[in-house]
């Protein structure tokens, strides 16, 4: 905040300099033609005091952004929270999901729902990812309710018309967010959104998972997660390709970002069209699907929204790794 009120301090300053300065030379340009010298100081110093004021305001600006960056990443890092953006008359809102998801994930978005009407709305999501058994079941939540997904971030903008909600596209879906998003009834990803994946893991090792020790009962939680995974992966419509490249990626590797092609090659892209005239906003389009694609996918399962999940009392992890961010497993 210190910093923002130098930087209106010295654009005002430098417009008062700049306005009494040109004003001083329209004067000493009157006088005499002896005082031009002056007067063409004056010009140009009023000019560069104008400059000054500009780069002041762009400075400004570049570090409005930085901090609504900020803040986003801070969110991200935080248990997932549930928030019903409205927009209307120009829409008709939407769903916010912003940070990882935990075990108490799907008790939270089941208190949001009550007494709202979510079938068939936009869940607009920004995670770098959770707890894989928790992330499958407010998953399989997503999907009861038909609701459609989408990577983004919500933005408040404030004007003397009111207050105006949009959709920012530049966001992160990291980890099991990647299947948190693919839950959607229909799904959209925008060309600035990032959408990244790696193995799961026990949560409480990925930090330094080649260092740490495992049990033969880690092991087997992960194999269980995985085959837990896989079905609700096919479930979901998606492709054994989603599966194959988030498990190629240890948590020791950076994230691998899909492509545009990988992101149809998966099936986490249904829709590319936006149909809302005059709407930038992905969260609030009618989106049109594409042909499903039936590479992996078992079309024997993939009708089956509501299966109950399997009882345990440990998960492994699918965590991302932006800022540092390590979940302790889920318990159901």
């Amino acid at each position: 905040m210190l910093v923002i009120r130098v930087l209106l301090f010295a654009v005002s300053l430098s417009i008062n300099l700049a306005t009494i300065s040109r004003a001083e030379s329209s004067e000493c340009a009157c006088i005499s033609d002896l005082a031009s010298p002056r007067a063409r100081w004056a010009e140009i110093r009023s000019w560069m005091l104008l400059v000054g004021a500009a780069l002041c305001i762009a400075l400004m600006a570049m570090l409005g952004g930085s901090a609504h960056a900020a803040v986003a990443l801070e969110e991200r890092k935080l248990p997932m929270k549930f928030s019903w953006v409205g927009c209307q008359p120009n829409c008709q809102g939407w769903v916010s999901a912003v940070g990882i998801v935990t075990a108490d994930s799907p008790r939270d978005f089941d208190e949001f729902a009550h007494g709202r009407q979510l079938s068939g709305a936009t869940m607009v999501l920004d995670s770098s990812g959770g707890s894989v058994n928790d992330s499958i079941e407010l998953g399989r939540r997503f999907r009861e309710l038909g609701m459609l997904t989408t990577v983004g971030v919500s933005v408040l903008t404030h004007s003397a018309r009111g207050v105006r909600a949009n959709v920012s596209p530049e966001a992160y879906c990291e980890s099991m967010c990647v299947f948190l998003l693919l839950s959607g009834k229909l799904r959209y990803v925008p060309e600035q959104a990032h959408v990244r994946v790696h193995q799961i893991w026990m949560g409480d090792r990925a930090d330094d998972a080649r260092a740490a020790t495992y049990s033969a009962d880690d092991l087997m939680i992960v194999e269980r997660d995985i085959g837990r995974l896989a079905k609700y992966t096919f479930d979901m419509g998606g492709a054994g390709d989603l599966l194959l490249l988030s498990l190629n990626v240890p948590p020791w590797e950076d994230l691998h970002e899909l492509s545009r092609e990988e992101l149809r090659l998966t099936n986490l892209v249904t829709t590319g069209m936006v149909n809302q005239p005059g709407s930038p906003n992905a969260a609030v389009v009618e989106l049109t699907p594409k042909r499903v694609q039936g590479r992996f996918v078992s079309s024997a399962v993939a009708t089956e929204t509501n299966p109950q999940p399997a009882k345990s009392t440990k998960s492994a992890e699918a965590m991302g790794r932006t800022g540092g961010v390590t979940a302790r497993p889920g318990r159901e």
